[in-house]
């Protein structure tokens, strides 16, 4: 049905990196959610109030609430496929986090809401009038929400989507909160036990649990949080399959919504090499990264010295005293610059992240290796956060 629905709906289908074919995702995404939830909330509701159920209530409520998320959804999708413009020259990517953003706020505030009117039915218990009607309602409604989990997970993954991806757990927690309402029912009928406000307030907490995951889910990139280890991954392939790379250090990637990713790394080369034909590699690098990955990555190219013995033995001296304070360890930018009277080390040690308050300790600890060595050397070092090398475990050897 997915795949029926795409050919039929999404042009290029295939082409998910295009802001016109992922708006399209989220477009049939929307109307999905808007179509299936406003049936399933008219049936819930109407079953709900004839037999006086809270609980079916509140499932029909959240449908309602799941409705209006899908057009949050497709709206937001459509403004994210806005090209740049001069006021915003990144594009406008970034309104599918937000959009996602939004239909957390709104999902919390109806839990609490509902979570509200199941306490209150909790201390003022009636009965449910049961019916067959009400048990195949609900059933249709586990069903319904068990496709349109699939669906969604289905588009979330094609497009890399996480509004979409949040979409398919909401409404697979739906079908556990249906079932929890279905199950107090029956338990109702056949035992007299009057459950149904505790299922409500189970349906609610299973609301407020979602709103906070897709809170999580929307803020994180917005925030600026570390890439994807899978897109650094690649990126550092496409760097490292260049056999003139020696080394590379200090990958930050700035993530302005889906498709619009910015990333900038340190490349090193020996200084031999024609800075010409440097160039014309890190364009070619920068080039492919673009095309096959769509990352625009800005590569900064650092020159470094191989045929220095006394700079090569310090710089391995250096490192070794780094490993054997903490194997995690390295340094980078290594350079020495030689003076009449003293010669200054001067490199880039990178420190896990959290441990920044142990670089005077890591200074005191080199400088005691340094005297043992000689006393014209001095040290001046600059301590980065390990945070955007964690993959560059051969950076700078």
């Amino acid at each position: 049905m997915t795949d029926f629905l795409l050919r039929l709906f999404v042009k290029n289908s295939q082409n998910v990196e295009d802001s016109n074919v992922r708006a399209a995702y989220g477009s049939l995404s929307g109307l999905v959610g808007i179509v299936c939830n406003l049936l399933l909330f008219a049936g819930k509701l109407s079953v709900g109030l004839l037999a006086g159920s809270v609980a079916i209530v509140a499932d029909a409520v959240n449908n309602l609430s799941d409705a209006a998320s899908s057009i949050v959804t497709l709206v937001g999708f459509k403004m994210a496929s806005k090209p740049a413009d001069a006021d915003h020259p990144f594009g406008h990517a970034r309104m599918e986090y937000l959009s996602g953003l939004a239909v957390a706020v709104m999902i919390l505030l109806i839990g609490v809401e509902l979570a509200k009117g199941s306490v209150e039915k909790i201390l003022h218990p009636e009965p449910v009038a049961f019916s067959t009607v009400l048990v195949v309602v609900l059933a249709l409604s586990i069903g319904v929400k068990l496709w349109m989990s699939l669906f969604n997970r289905k588009l979330g993954r094609k497009i890399s989507s996480k509004a979409l991806e949040a979409a398919a757990a909401d409404s697979r927690n739906d079908v556990i909160a249906t079932a929890a309402v279905l199950a107090a029912a029956v338990i109702g009928k056949l035992t007299n036990l009057q459950i149904d406000g505790y299922a409500g307030l189970l349906v609610a907490a299973f609301i407020l649990w979602s709103g906070i995951g897709l809170v999580k889910e929307t803020v994180n990139p917005l925030l600026g949080e570390n890439a994807d280890p899978e897109l650094r991954k690649i990126l550092i392939d496409e760097v490292r399959s260049n056999d003139k790379v020696l080394g590379f250090h200090d990958l930050m990637v700035h993530d302005y919504g889906p498709g619009q990713r910015f990333a900038s790394i340190h490349v090193e080369m020996d200084n031999r090499e024609d800075v010409l034909v440097c160039h014309d590699i890190i364009d070619d690098i920068e080039r492919r990264c673009l095309e096959e990955h769509h990352v625009h990555l800005v590569i900064h190219y650092d020159p470094v010295v191989t045929d220095d013995q006394e700079l090569l033995h310090m710089r391995s001296l250096m490192q070794a005293a780094l490993k054997e304070f903490d194997r995690r360890l390295s340094l980078h930018d290594f350079r020495m610059v030689r003076g009449p009277g003293h010669t200054n080390l001067i490199f880039d040690v990178m420190v896990p992240y959290g441990t920044l308050d142990q670089k005077f300790a890591i200074q005191d600890h080199l400088e005691e290796k340094l005297k043992e060595e000689s006393h014209k050397y001095y040290l001046v070092i600059t301590f980065d956060d390990a945070s955007f090398n964690e993959l560059e475990e051969n950076a700078g050897q």
